[in-house]
């Protein structure tokens, strides 16, 4: 596999950042089954540049990525871009796979204290997954991004795909993946969670 870094950013505004988010997730972070342009992360990338924030939006987000892999790529990615936010979006490869919840819980813990100890504050994004692997192992997955979230204080997303999931005209054939209809709604469950974490755009001199 060949892992390529996409910088998201907006024409005209390489010259305007100096702080760096790194989102590092699956699929649903890197725009699968869409133009790249049309993703989430991608849009997060213009309403930060739309409102004057300065800040670099790097997408280290891998299609099948596990917290496994995704742990193994973390010291790498905060050595190169030293981010100031880390958004963690990863698990959902791990529920759909049906792989023990206690090394997926142990594999979200050690990025985060990766990226805490980089110095980076983290934002973590939660998933859901249909009870194919029981109801009781569903519920685990769910509350395992509590959990941490509540030991780390930590900002959480409970649901990238809420208000998404269940919609047909939102999701692409494979009822897993959002089309780019729903890439917007998945920016505003992001957005409110993310936005205080964020240094405030500076205001013109009067």
């Amino acid at each position: 596999m060949v892992l390529v870094f996409v910088w998201v950013l907006p024409a005209g505004a390489e010259g305007a950042t100096s702080r760096t988010v790194v989102v590092l997730g699956d699929s649903l972070s890197a725009g699968y089954g869409i133009k790249v342009q049309e993703g989430w992360v991608s849009l997060l990338s213009q309403q930060l540049a739309s409102e004057g924030y300065g800040y670099k939006v790097v997408n280290a987000s891998v299609s099948g990525e596990t917290t496994q892999g995704g742990l193994a790529r973390l010291p790498r990615v905060l050595e190169l871009h030293k981010p100031e936010i880390v958004i963690i979006e990863l698990g959902g490869n791990d529920g759909l796979r049906g792989l023990p919840l206690a090394t997926s819980q142990e594999n979200l813990r050690r990025a985060i204290e990766l990226a805490r100890a980089a110095k980076a504050r983290v934002l973590l994004v939660g998933m859901m997954i249909p009870p194919n692997y029981g109801e009781r192992y569903a519920r685990e997955f769910r509350d395992m991004f509590t959990t941490l979230a509540t030991k780390y204080s930590l900002a959480l997303v409970p649901f990238l795909l809420d208000r998404v999931a269940l919609e047909p005209g939102l999701m692409q054939a494979d009822g897993i993946h959002a089309n780019a209809k729903g890439q917007p709604r998945m920016l505003e469950n992001v957005w409110p969670k993310l936005k205080p974490m964020l240094v405030a755009p500076r205001k013109p001199a009067s």
